[in-house]
């Protein structure tokens, strides 16, 4: 499974990066956005898009 994953404005929480992962590269991610304060959003990837 692929998922999207948004990097979030500090601000004003809107989306400002954009890029789809595997299921094993999103723990890794969520961790790496926790160390730094990151707001990030995930959610499954558009498989339609693909």
């Amino acid at each position: 499974m692929r998922f999207e994953i948004l990097r979030l404005d500090d601000i004003d929480g809107t989306p400002v990066d954009r890029t789809v992962v595997d299921a094993a590269s999103v723990n890794r991610i969520v961790q790496q956005a926790a160390s730094i304060g990151q707001r990030i959003w995930i959610r499954p990837a558009d498989t339609a898009a693909s």
